[in-house]
């Protein structure tokens, strides 16, 4: 066997062996060559597979989105970390994240693909838990609200009650003693909802689990957990915490914001442009403020309006959006008495704004 031989038989045992799926598509939208763990995978043929176009074997929902980054190729711009679901013949679905380039000379798109529907199912079970203990602490809130403006009334008319008794009309010792026992216990449940309604109005109670955080070394431990992420997507950082190096605040909110706010950074980047994170910080009149800015899809921000922080609002047609990230992070410094601004432009990026509480 010739050395060229011996390679090509070594590049096909790859193709071949390879867990990933690997594909090579034309132009027309069917499949030129694929490997076993794409039928495997799949549960179709080969046959089945290479004699319908691929979008058949898309996810209905995701088609459309799918279309449009399949044309972004076909005008020579490679496809990075694209994610979307497959249907396999029984019926079940399945998560792939795709790397794809073009060969305009040869009208083919040469692609790798991970599966990534066990990630998939853990965040879809994290979102929901997120989301249904958001909605029961929600629902709490308002309960406890409603129960301490409810019982004021009906307490102060007791309370006045006992002022239109003459204990001197009374003769009976053990009556007497009852009522001032009721008037008491009566006075100490005042007390006690007046307390709790100032607990809850009084933010102070988020800062139980206050901190000096390290900006740098904070945001050092995100990154770290997202390495992977941000290497296949190619984002590049510029840091500078020259101006506030620590601030106070509670340590997993402040990671909390850091993630999500750089994951949607990456994962409503420019499709043929790799994402750019810029995060800073500073004294602004007085003001300690941390600022993430990126070079993404952006807003436009007289549509969205105040829906931005809402829960379960999405703004750009991606198939791992939830909704979920932007409420957190305003949730987070929400409770904590800061606030969060935002400038965007459609296509220009955006930046958020995060003044912490003095």
């Amino acid at each position: 066997m010739s050395n060229s031989e011996e390679t090509l038989f070594k590049m096909d045992s790859f193709f071949e062996l390879s867990m990933d799926l690997l594909c090579i598509a034309g132009f027309d939208g069917f499949f030129k060559k694929i490997n076993p763990s794409v039928s495997r995978i799949l549960e179709y043929t080969d046959d089945e597979l290479y004699s319908r176009p691929i979008n058949e074997f898309v996810h209905p929902d995701d088609r459309h989105i799918t279309s449009m980054y399949r044309d972004k190729i076909y005008e020579n711009i490679p496809l990075l970390n694209f994610e979307n679901r497959y249907i396999t013949k029984s019926g079940s679905i399945v998560w792939f994240t795709w790397t794809s380039m073009p060969s305009i000379e040869d009208r083919l798109v040469y692609a790798i693909a991970k599966n990534i529907t066990h990630k998939k199912i853990a965040e879809e079970a994290r979102n929901k838990m997120v989301s249904s203990l958001t909605e029961v602490n929600n629902n709490f809130k308002q309960l406890t609200y409603t129960i301490s403006h409810d019982l004021r009334s009906p307490i102060n008319n007791l309370l006045t009650i006992f002022d239109f008794i003459d204990s001197t009309k009374i003769n009976d010792i053990k009556t007497l003693e009852s009522i001032e026992m009721l008037r008491l216990a009566s006075e100490n449940l005042k007390t006690t909802v007046d307390n709790y309604a100032e607990i809850l109005n009084n933010k102070e109670k988020y800062q139980t689990n206050l901190t000096v955080l390290n900006l740098k070394h904070t945001l050092h431990a995100v990154l770290t957990s997202i390495h992977t992420l941000i290497v296949d997507s190619n984002t590049k950082f510029e840091i500078n915490f020259s101006q506030l190096e620590s601030i106070t605040f509670n340590k997993v909110y402040l990671e909390s914001i850091f993630l999500n706010l750089i994951t949607n950074a990456i994962k409503y980047s420019k499709p043929n442009c790799s994402p750019i994170v810029k995060i800073s910080s500073r004294i602004h009149q007085g003001v300690s403020q941390l600022i993430i800015s990126d070079n993404g899809l952006g807003l436009n921000l007289s549509d969205v309006k105040d829906e931005i922080f809402t829960l379960h609002t999405k703004f750009h047609e991606h198939a791992d959006s939830s909704g979920i990230g932007l409420y957190l992070v305003y949730s987070h410094i929400n409770n904590m008495g800061g606030k969060i601004d935002i400038e965007s432009e459609p296509n220009k990026g955006t930046t958020f704004i995060i003044s912490f509480k003095k």
